[in-house]
């Protein structure tokens, strides 16, 4: 006769209040020994805040947490480590400057013995990784370590707290095909050691591979609780956003003219690969996918394209002419609309306003402006179109931006970019961490521009989103362009093989 897991950790009733704003509403659920439990939700579903009341940096404003039968003292962040609970975030928390065994042993010595025993650490962090899969170099520099990596050395320095409990934040947000495979190995080892694991993700298909059960949050609240053996993506997605969700569908249509190419084009090194010699054609009607991972040379490029960066060599072309002086405002003036990479640090200013933000690009066009002074009112009737017309939850267009959810601020983004209607519009990962809903809307309105004859490059670390929306799909490695393939002609496991830096290089150009 088989006995029961025991229960390692209990949420028990959590309520968490932002003013008028319940981000959690008396959620409660346990965890058991050995149980990979997947934690969905749209943007602004509570899951942030609930895990930031389990660690001790939220106080809950009702329930209590137990670890493994133990409360944890409220707003105590080193009580949860010491009961065993470790995070690997989505954005890594390493210093880049040290070794991988200064970063995993950083704050553990004790303040009587400031010095560390390098020996002893070495030698644990190498029984670490031999037991769980999780291969590094202790004495390389994290800078010199490559983004799955990274992530060993995340789980690793874990580990070596002794975590008995894992959380994993978008755990496969930056990582290649191998890399998740290799992710998921190492996951399956910790498992069978007794580890318990919460797996917080927006990718379906990997919930479904990995978890025993999953918690779906909906507007702070509990939505639904399952098996994972027992349901499907659908309807994991119908219980994220309340109703179902239909995949977008990509209708044919003939690719036009060229309407904006590089040609031979190399840039400076700044953070990151510089581009090296890379010719690349986007025409209407078609959305060009590039694939590749992250520090590659696609900020780079997104940098070139959107005006920010200036070529060292080679030539831009729009509409058929040669551009001489390339900058934000000669890019924006031809019809280069731009979704930048990182909404909060580069495509919005937090503490303006809604009005504010969508104007930015363009507060000095007739649009907007009489006689040099700006006209509020027009601003204003914009900002309250792309509200209507985006379907943007927002109290006001004079809220200040940072208030709002990520999936909202990625809406008020796209209207800004898409009216009016550009020719060219450089998405550069125009759905990272959004939920499946919001997702599905990005997808709806960049396939819609497609369909008015606008050129999309679609920059995203997202294969299974470069695969279902991209005509032509191109991958980068260390600056460099591969050649063109067409829709279905590669499959994952080959374009995963490129964006590592192997496999077939057919050249750098796109025709």
């Amino acid at each position: 006769m088989t006995t029961e897991p025991s229960i390692v950790l209990r949420l028990s009733g959590i309520t968490k209040r932002f003013g008028p704003l319940v981000a959690n509403d008396a959620i409660s659920f346990d965890l058991q020994r050995g149980e990979v439990i997947a934690l969905l939700g749209e943007n602004g579903a509570g899951k942030t805040t609930l895990m930031n009341i389990l660690f001790g940096h939220y106080v809950a404003d009702g329930g209590s947490v137990e670890a493994f039968g133990n409360q944890l003292p409220p707003g105590d962040p080193r009580a949860a480590l010491d009961a065993g609970i470790g995070m690997v975030h989505q954005h890594f928390t390493l210093a880049d400057n040290m070794t991988v065994l200064e970063n995993i042993s950083l704050g553990t010595q004790s303040l009587w013995r400031p010095r560390l025993d390098r020996a002893a650490a070495r030698r644990r962090i190498g029984q670490l990784a031999a037991d769980f899969g999780l291969a590094v170099e202790p004495d390389a520099t994290v800078a010199s370590l490559s983004v799955g990596e990274r992530q060993r050395v995340e789980i690793l320095k874990a580990l070596y707290r002794d975590a008995r409990i894992l959380i994993l934040d978008e755990p496969t947000a930056v990582l290649t095909p191998a890399e998740t495979d290799a992710l998921f190995r190492t996951l399956k080892l910790l498992v069978a050691k007794g580890l318990s694991i919460i797996f917080i993700s927006h990718k379906l298909n990997e919930v479904m591979a990995v978890s025993d059960r999953v918690l779906v949050l909906r507007s702070g609240r509990l939505s639904g609780e399952r098996l994972t053996r027992d349901t499907e993506r659908k309807e994991l997605a119908a219980l994220m956003v309340g109703q179902e969700v239909k995949p977008a569908e990509v209708a044919a249509v003939e690719p036009g003219a060229e309407l904006l190419v590089l040609d031979n084009v190399s840039t400076a090194r700044r953070n990151g690969a510089a581009l090296d010699r890379v010719s690349l054609s986007l025409r209407a009607g078609e959305i060009t996918g590039l694939a590749g991972v992250s520090g590659n040379g696609q900020a780079a490029l997104a940098a070139l394209i959107s005006g920010t960066e200036r070529p060292t060599a080679g030539t831009i072309v729009i509409g058929g002419a040669p551009m001489g002086e390339w900058s934000p405002r000669t890019a924006l003036g031809h019809g280069v609309a731009r979704i930048p990479e990182d909404r909060h640090a580069v495509g919005t200013i937090g503490d303006m306003s809604v009005t504010e933000n969508v104007i930015a690009e363009r507060y000095r066009s007739e649009r907007f402006s009489r006689m040099g002074f700006l006209d509020w009112k027009a601003a204003r009737r914009f900002a309250e179109k792309i509200i209507a017309d985006y379907d943007v939850k927002c109290p006001s267009p004079e809220a200040r931006i940072r208030l709002l959810s990520g999936g909202n601020m990625q809406k008020l983004i796209l209207g800004r970019a898409l009216d009016p209607e550009p020719a060219v519009i450089l998405a550069s990962q125009p759905t990272r961490g959004l939920d499946v809903g919001a997702v599905s809307y990005v997808h709806r309105m960049l396939l819609a521009a497609r369909q008015r004859g606008a050129a999309v490059l679609l920059i995203s670390e997202d294969l299974e989103e470069i695969m279902a929306l991209s005509d032509r799909i191109v991958v980068m490695s260390k600056g460099r362009l591969s050649a063109p393939s067409a829709r279905g002609e590669r499959t994952i496991r080959e374009l995963g093989e490129l964006m590592a830096g192997h496999g077939d290089e057919r050249g750098d150009h796109a025709a």
